[in-house]
């Protein structure tokens, strides 16, 4: 496969890398029979170099199968894997998973479809959830890696969007005879403002791009002169480090599970989105060396820094005041302040515990209509009507009746400059299937008419969760009777909110330097 760059004074870059790996080759270890490969090398780099005047003529750089056979020569075992729409409501429905897991209904997941290792099997149930998705059945969304192993995308970053990140994951982890779901995230996202793309900086969308996920530093080099050798460039090379002394490297039962999702939200042209979560233009490659391996394991990477100091707090008073309008325009109902409350551990704290943490990002502040956090150990694919009552007790549930709703409202977060993106999700507090998801692109003015002369109103929104929307432009209508698609009267519901990305910092924002989200319940009275 052939990836298109932008501009042919890429070719002329790729003829630079080519020479400065031909004066690399003596790093080149050779193969098993003790064959060297350097011959094969610096015939492959001359190639790209002679090759110049023809790969400008057709606007390509870097060849995928090129790199897979020299990956091969230098003693490599290259599997291809798939990437897909990791679909949770689908697995749901389709009994493939127990519960839809908190999905974000305003992004389609995507996920890494990896090979076993050399010799390997998939697991019943992970083939599955893999058949279902209309995958390949020898490839898994979650894997055990060798601590001499890397698995590689190689392919075009989304289309243009409000946010995407990389994630990698720790699944699950064997304690003793038990296996735990842990769902952490293992340091920084690889997010839209950090990527490195063909593209020139500040423009990462719809970019070719190269992520190694490796534990090791001597594989890292080995893979990036392999890429070098087929035509790509350091500039859009990026390395996603597992860092082995936290984790459970290795194959066998009692070995750590990984994942990586890719996470797109709010694309600009929804069509153009749609297209690439369904066909995406990338490459997944499970990379295992023949040879045993002298590891240089990398350290764990030092991660951006969250807080810019200037936090939300001076706008308390005018979210009070909302909070008082909102409640006289509604004095004729019963109201029920719902509480609010950080809703996942960080990754790192998640790991360290043995703790479910629920899938978060370090892109990202999380808070629910709760009044506690995720704080438990849980087996892999559980159930979640068996754990996190709090979330059902007491019941949070939305009726037919017109004076049933909810009032959700808060400080926008991104007109703050808090947040690249931030949006609030109905979720329901059962089998945690969300159902929509309302954006900051919504929140615009629906301030304005509870407090008319407040100048900081621009900072704030307030939205309407009914069953009947008719005639209010700022309300969501709940919807039911279509499955784990909607919620029905009866089943319980909880609000989660999330903050992406301070631009400033590059990370979430601080849970200090943001007003938390509210919301609030209206009903008959009696």
């Amino acid at each position: 496969m052939n990836i298109p760059v932008a501009e042919t004074a890429g070719v002329e870059r790729s003829g630079r890398e080519a020479t400065k790996t031909i004066s690399h080759l003596d790093s080149i270890p050779t193969t098993k029979g003790g064959k060297s490969v350097r011959r094969y090398i610096l015939l492959a780099c001359l190639c790209v170099m002679l090759a110049g005047h023809g790969l400008a003529q057709t606007g390509e750089t870097g060849d995928v199968d090129a790199f897979r056979q020299i990956l091969e020569q230098d003693n490599f075992s290259v599997q291809e894997g798939g990437i897909g729409h990791f679909d949770l409501i689908k697995l749901y429905d389709a009994g493939a998973l127990p519960s839809a897991y908190g999905n974000n209904p305003a992004t389609k997941y995507l996920a890494y479809f990896v090979p076993p290792a050399p010799g390997g099997t998939i697991d019943e149930q992970i083939a599955e959830i893999t058949k279902t998705l209309g995958m390949s059945g020898n490839t898994s969304a979650f894997w055990n890696l060798g601590p001499d192993e890397a698995v590689i995308f190689v392919g075009q970053t989304p289309p243009e969007c409000r946010y995407f990140g990389y994630d990698n994951y720790l699944m699950s982890r064997t304690y003793g005879n038990e296996t735990r779901w842990i769902f952490a995230n293992m340091g920084d996202s690889l997010n839209n403002q950090i990527i490195k793309t063909e593209g020139s900086p500040g423009d990462p969308y719809n970019q070719t791009t190269i992520v190694v996920a490796t534990a090791d530093r001597g594989i890292d080099e080995r893979i990036r002169a392999a890429a070098r050798s087929a035509g790509y460039s350091d500039e859009m090379m990026n390395t996603q480090v597992f860092p082995s002394s936290i984790l459970n490297m290795g194959l066998d039962n009692t070995s750590d599970t990984f994942a990586i999702f890719i996470r797109p939200s709010l694309f600009t042209d929804k069509q153009v989105g749609d297209e690439y979560i369904d066909n995406t233009s990338a490459t997944i490659l499970r990379v295992t060396p023949k040879n045993t391996t002298q590891l240089d394991p990398y350290e764990s990477p030092d991660m951006r820094v969250k807080g810019t100091g200037k936090t939300e707090l001076d706008l308390t008073d005018d979210l009070n005041d909302l909070r008082n309008a909102i409640l006289e325009k509604y004095s004729n109902l019963s109201a029920t302040e719902l509480p609010t409350a950080p809703g996942f551990p960080q990754g790192i704290d998640a790991i360290q515990r043995g703790i479910d943490a629920v899938g978060p990002s370090n892109d990202a502040t999380y808070l629910w209509s709760a009044n506690q956090a995720v704080n438990s150990p849980t087996p892999p694919f559980f159930d979640t009507t068996q754990y996190y009552d709090f979330l059902r007790n007491p019941p949070l549930t939305l009726g037919n009746d017109t004076n049933e709703f909810i009032i959700v409202y808060g400080v926008n977060h991104v007109a703050t400059g808090k947040a690249t993106y931030s949006s609030f999700t109905l979720n329901g507090a059962d089998v945690w299937n969300g159902v929509g998801s309302i954006t900051d692109a919504d929140f615009s003015g629906t301030a304005e008419e509870y407090l008319p002369d407040n100048p900081n109103a621009k900072y704030l929104y307030v939205y309407k969760i009914a069953r009947d929307c008719e005639g209010d432009p700022h309300c969501f209508e709940l919807p039911s009777g279509i499955g784990s698609y909607g919620i029905e009267p009866d089943q319980p519901i909880f609000i989660l909110w999330r903050s992406y990305l301070e631009s400033a910092t590059k990370t979430a924002p601080s849970y200090n330097e943001i007003v938390y989200d509210r919301a609030i319940k209206f009903e008959p009275a009696g």
